[in-house]
């Protein structure tokens, strides 16, 4: 059966200050009707039942979750009391799946991704579940088409000489995978997407529940003391007390250094659906049509001889701009960001500065 885990524990510090810790990134609207984990939660509802999604984030994000999310089980929402990267997140939630399903099949993804359309989203999904299905030891991701040579997202190198496929879903291609590739330099990007053979690694991905599992067993062994610790207490009322307890004593990595560098059968499925990770407010602008002038605005914005830029003001508030160009202005009732647009990656900069200022109050 399917199971799906939507990880929820990331901050989001991109956005500052629309995103802060009491509530990060996934928690917002990023142009659409639904936040970002609600729009993916809605994104599985018809392949996979609410008791089986399963949502991972940080302990102090629980309320907001469960505020979003009420048709989950309160019991499917789990708070880990750190941040231990992605592994043990997937660790622990295949020991949880397994504990209700010992045939549990998961659908794990990030719950900040915007997606289009649900339909070509699940056939995806349907497809690369059927690959598994045929080779339980297989480990399903989902490589995005690149557009341009960027240098903020990991790579996967498919063999083209290796196609796969299984069940009747047609439409949607797959292939084994070579390699795995970490964020490259623009040079290295730029001959990645002219090879024609390297996907972006969407982060998706889809396998056994017991095969990932003994996968982290394997290659990252020195994680799972902790998590079998924790796997004695699932479904018992001491569950909350071993997490607490054992969760912050895990050596955390990324599941793609943990695992998926060295493990060998895995299949890379060309996602036939439209993706963006949303990783600054540069991306936002790419699903905010723009104006004349070519700037994204969300919110009441005057403007006067303005291009190139990116405006988003709360209600009730208005931002005017006279005379500048490709600058990103967010206002929030109690902070304000402006910020050269070619500057943009400093903003993470922004919110270490804050702490190490004392302007706690702000994050």
């Amino acid at each position: 059966m399917l199971h799906a885990v939507i990880m929820a524990g990331g901050s989001g510090t991109r956005f500052w200050p629309a995103s802060r810790n009491a509530c990060p990134k996934q928690f917002l609207k990023m142009g659409g009707d639904q936040t970002l984990i609600q729009a993916t939660a809605s994104r599985v509802a018809s392949l996979i039942p609410a008791a089986n999604t399963l949502v991972v984030t940080n302990q102090r994000l629980l309320p907001l979750v469960a505020q979003q999310l009420p048709q989950l089980p309160s019991e499917n929402l789990i708070g880990e009391p750190c941040k231990r990267d992605t592994a043990p997140c997937v660790a622990l939630a295949a020991a949880i799946a397994l504990h209700h399903d010992p045939q549990a099949i998961q659908v794990v993804m990030p719950s900040d991704h915007v997606i289009q359309t649900d339909a070509d989203f699940q056939k995806g999904i349907q497809f690369a579940a059927d690959l598994v299905t045929q080779d339980p030891t297989r480990f399903v991701t989902f490589g995005i088409r690149p557009s341009y040579p960027s240098s903020a997202f990991g790579y996967v190198e498919k063999l083209p000489e290796q196609p796969v496929t299984a069940g009747n879903i047609t439409g949607v291609q797959a292939y084994a995978v070579k390699q795995f590739k970490e964020k490259p330099s623009p040079e290295l990007a730029k001959t990645y997407v002219e090879s024609g053979n390297f996907y972006w690694n969407a982060g998706i991905f889809i396998w056994k529940a017991s095969t990932v599992l003994d996968a982290i067993r394997t290659f990252a062994p020195e994680m799972m003391p902790p998590i079998d610790e924790i796997t004695k207490s699932i479904g018992t009322p001491n569950f909350d007390a071993a997490l607490q307890e054992f969760f912050p004593q895990i050596i955390g990595k990324s599941i793609d250094y943990a695992v998926m560098e060295h493990y060998k059968n895995v299949a890379v499925v060309e996602a036939p659906f439209a993706w963006d990770d949303v990783g600054n407010w540069t991306s936002l602008a790419r699903l905010i049509p723009p104006d004349a002038d070519g700037n994204s605005v969300s919110g009441n914005h005057l403007s006067i001889d303005t291009q190139d830029s990116i405006v988003q003001s709360q209600d009730g508030h208005i931002v005017v701009t006279v005379g500048v160009n490709q600058i990103i202005v967010v206002q929030t009732p109690d902070a304000t960001l402006i910020a050269d647009r070619n500057q943009e990656e400093k903003i993470r900069q922004v919110v270490k500065d804050l702490q190490a200022k004392g302007f706690d109050q702000y994050l």
